[in-house]
């Protein structure tokens, strides 16, 4: 893996710590429960798509910086609630919690999809969507799961959707164009979408 996608993994996984601790945190829980959702947020998705290309163990277990940065990203928030900077009340909460997620969304659905490209499946577009989708969606739905919540990718805005779209560019764009260009349209139509889908209420249909 490049020096860029490394990078950038670790942005992926402090914004979705971000938002796991920010759902613990309205939920309530105490300090375990708020690092664990930022943990399983950053790295549950990784850990589903290096099961899926027979990486074992999983990365996490193998390079322990993206755990570190999520605990200590989660471990930050939950202190800031304790000392009543930053809780479910205040007015940044939601907003805070939707740029993260888009943010993570952005970067992993491209990690995926770099994952599969870097494993020898790059003839396979639609494993690297696939891959990149899983990667993306991931955490959030062992977050939702463990929060008691109906998982997000099932009921709000377009999110797997979101992470589609841009997995597809990804894929299409890596050797046409390159791994940088590839991942930084990917990141980028993924976290336009989510932001335009929050603003306008973008859905999909609903059987009643």
């Amino acid at each position: 893996m490049s020096v860029f996608l490394e990078l950038l993994e670790l942005v992926g996984t402090a914004a979705f710590a971000v938002s796991g601790a920010m759902l613990g945190l309205k939920k309530q829980m105490d300090l375990f429960g708020v690092c664990m959702m930022g943990l399983v947020t950053a790295c549950g998705g990784g850990m589903l798509r290096d099961l899926f290309l027979g990486s074992a163990p999983p990365a996490v277990f193998r390079d322990p910086r993206c755990a570190l940065v999520a605990a200590g990203v989660s471990l930050a928030f939950f202190l800031a609630a304790r000392k009543h900077l930053f809780h479910a009340g205040v007015p940044a909460f939601e907003p805070v919690m939707l740029l993260a997620d888009s943010m993570g969304l952005g970067v992993f659905t491209a990690a995926g999809v770099a994952a599969a490209e870097q494993s020898g499946f790059g003839d396979s577009i639609s494993y690297c969507v696939f891959l990149g989708t899983l990667t993306g969606v991931g955490g959030g739905t062992i977050r939702d799961v463990l929060a008691g919540l109906p998982p997000y990718i099932f009921v709000k805005h377009i999110y797997a959707c979101a992470s589609i779209a841009g997995g597809i560019a990804c894929a299409l764009l890596w050797r046409s164009a390159g791994q940088t260009c590839a991942v930084l349209v990917c990141f980028s139509l993924v976290f336009l979408i989510r932001i335009l889908a929050a603003r306008f209420r973008w859905s999909l249909p609903k059987a009643a």
